[in-house]
């Protein structure tokens, strides 16, 4: 068993930390494996079942869906990078991590989080022109440019997010080997590093709200023109129509930005009234609450979608 470090000392670059999962909980943690658990498995079935779909079904290959295909690949990405470490650190309680794998962990987490803010934008916009100029619509967004589009974001993911783990790396001592957290955040390895971390608090800023600040802004301008374009429509069913198509969208950026921004705040402005185990449990629940509900979202939804699932249930079933 590892022993707690005594309160003036420090250790030099470790070669692991230990994760304690959502520390005050003790034992009572690994009931929460009930919570994550199901939500993994839905991540899964859900975005493994849409991707195939989307794949199989030649109908299906439109930039809206193909779009929808990237956001459950990255979907599925983000929810494996963090629910196995996660499920076994709440069932068998505290396990080490190598140094390097936490380093690899963080900038996945971070990574995959900056593209499926850059996808929801991007959907959003797919959205604007589809409502706003339908008839161009077909020229304007193409499967090639979708491709494009798909590529830029995860390279510029890759520069933003590599800065993390690089900026961690360049520090030789920390406090302590045990990291308070069911993940290797950015912040929860930066509070056990010894030296000035002020480059690191500064960069974690400015990329949060830059990010996301530059997504929603382009999300809402896109809804934007999508309200004034339903505006015009002569009839009341014709603007139901059109704001349908977007409804499945719009419960998806709920989904992620309301938990992320809640998360956010409390971990910003609430370390002094928010408990830690409670901002590290909305930090895990924002991670694996959106690519559990999005697939759920768009089956439901979509009617395309959802009648290529039932007809593949359907035939299975007629089989037996």
């Amino acid at each position: 068993m590892t022993e707690a470090p005594q309160p003036n000392s420090t250790f030099s670059c470790p070669t692991f930390f230990i994760l304690t999962g959502i520390p005050g909980l003790g034992g009572v943690q690994a009931w929460l494996t009930l919570v994550f658990g199901p939500m993994y498995l839905l991540s899964l079935l859900g975005n493994g079942a849409l991707l195939a779909v989307v794949q199989t079904d030649s109908t299906l290959h439109q930039p809206m869906f193909l779009l929808l295909a990237t956001l459950a690949a990255t979907d599925l990405s983000l929810a494996t990078s963090i629910a196995p470490g996660l499920l076994a650190v709440l069932w068998l309680g505290p396990r080490p991590v190598p140094y390097a794998a936490c380093l690899v962990q963080m900038f996945f987490v971070h990574a995959l989080t900056a593209v499926e803010s850059g996808v929801l934008l991007a959907m959003a916009c797919d959205r604007a022109v589809a409502v706003g100029r339908p008839l161009h619509y077909p020229i304007l967004v193409t499967k090639a440019r979708v491709g494009y589009a798909a590529l830029a974001l995860a390279l510029k993911a890759v520069a933003i997010v590599v800065p993390f783990p690089l900026l961690v790396a360049r520090f030789e001592r920390f406090q302590a080997q045990t990291i308070d957290h069911a993940y290797c955040a950015h912040m929860a390895v930066v509070e056990l590093v010894v030296g000035n971390t002020q480059a690191n608090n500064l960069y974690g800023l400015v990329l949060s709200l830059a990010v996301s600040g530059i997504d929603i802004l382009g999300i809402t301008g896109s809804y934007g023109l999508i309200a004034h374009a339903v505006l015009q429509l002569p009839t009341r069913e014709a603007r139901a129509k059109a704001f349908g198509t977007c409804s499945s969208h719009i419960c998806v950026i709920l989904a992620f930005y309301v938990p992320g921004l809640f998360s956010y705040l409390t971990h910003r402005f609430g370390r002094h009234t928010v408990p830690k185990p409670v901002h590290i449990l909305l930090s895990n629940i924002y991670l694996l609450l959106p690519p559990a509900l999005n697939p759920l979202i768009y089956g439901a939804r979509t009617k395309q979608i959802r009648d290529r699932l039932l007809e593949i249930f359907t035939f299975k079933k007629s089989q037996f």
